[in-house]
């Protein structure tokens, strides 16, 4: 039994090593290509300080584990996993000679625009990927989208990519997300805290959607740990990813930023905004029983 807990603690103080040395080599391969000039011109500051942060995270996962600091050990665990995932991502991008594309609207247009046919499948996957994946804002894509296509053909394609990533992150939360949190803080304290977002958690994530002000693409991994069934997810994301996405594309050409109605125009928006957040709390159980009224559904539905 003893040596089944020796082995044990080797392989936990192992795996926090083996994930910090996966992400520094990747990171430190994808810099070596140099192809873009701010890489090239502070390529050890870069170098070093990759080396650093990997080195003190896998250090403060191994001190966790040793403290036996459960909660904290496995989110390290959890943190390193993403960042592998996010070096690997950029290894990729440098060794394609992609990362300069993607780092300027002109030239992803560019590149994409010579894919020819296959340019909006491109582009919806690329819209696919920054929800799921890539850690770009939605405007960002929507902005890219309109430079390449105009606002209407934009509005469709993002659409179609935000979409389909959105679903796939509302499954990878309510399938995976709930066994991983529990993984890192445990059951009960988990249960313990959706509970109390139990009664709001509809109300308060479908505003929060709707609302620009709020990371929507993090929150659909959220929102499959709430109590949201899947028939509400679908209406909800549906109607305010629509809303975004329409109003993201057509917006920066109808009100300029360029002039002072355009300026003011965006003012007075933004205050409608804060306005009606602060309507939404302050009547949040009313809206609340409301909305449940309509959608009288179970978990899992």
């Amino acid at each position: 039994m003893k040596r089944f807990d020796v082995l044990r603690h080797c392989i936990n103080v192992l795996a926090v090593v083996l994930f910090g040395a996966v992400a520094f080599l990747f990171i430190a391969y994808g810099l070596a290509y140099k192809n873009v000039d701010f890489i090239e011109e502070y390529f050890d500051i870069l170098f070093w300080s990759s080396f650093a942060v990997c080195t003190a995270a896998a250090f403060a996962g191994i001190l966790f584990y040793i403290f036996k600091k459960q909660a904290a050990y496995r989110l390290t665990v959890c943190l390193l996993v993403f960042v592998d995932i996010c070096a690997a991502v950029f290894f990729f991008l440098c060794s394609a000679d992609l990362l300069g594309t993607i780092n300027s609207v002109e030239a992803l247009r560019e590149y994409i625009s010579n894919a020819g046919s296959l340019a909006a499948i491109i582009y919806i996957s690329f819209c696919l990927l920054q929800v799921v994946l890539l850690p770009v804002p939605g405007s960002v894509a929507v902005a890219v989208g309109v430079a390449m296509f105009g606002p209407l053909k934009c509005a469709l394609f993002s659409f179609i990519g935000i979409l389909t990533g959105s679903f796939i992150a509302f499954g990878i939360g309510r399938w995976i997300g709930y066994k991983a949190v529990c993984w890192i803080v445990g059951k009960e304290s988990l249960d313990k805290w959706l509970e109390k977002l139990k009664g709001k958690d509809y109300l308060i994530l479908s505003i929060m959607f709707l609302l620009p002000m709020f990371p929507d693409d993090v929150l659909c991994f959220v929102a499959g740990l709430s109590s949201m069934t899947w028939r509400y997810f679908v209406v909800m994301i549906l109607v305010t990813r629509a809303i975004s996405v329409i109003s993201t594309s057509y917006s920066f050409e109808l009100i300029p930023f360029t002039t002072w109605w355009g300026v003011m125009i965006w003012i007075i928006l933004a205050a409608l905004v804060a306005l009606s957040f602060w309507l939404v709390i302050k009547y949040s159980d009313k809206i609340d029983r409301f909305i449940k009224s309509k959608f009288k559904l179970k978990r899992g539905d």
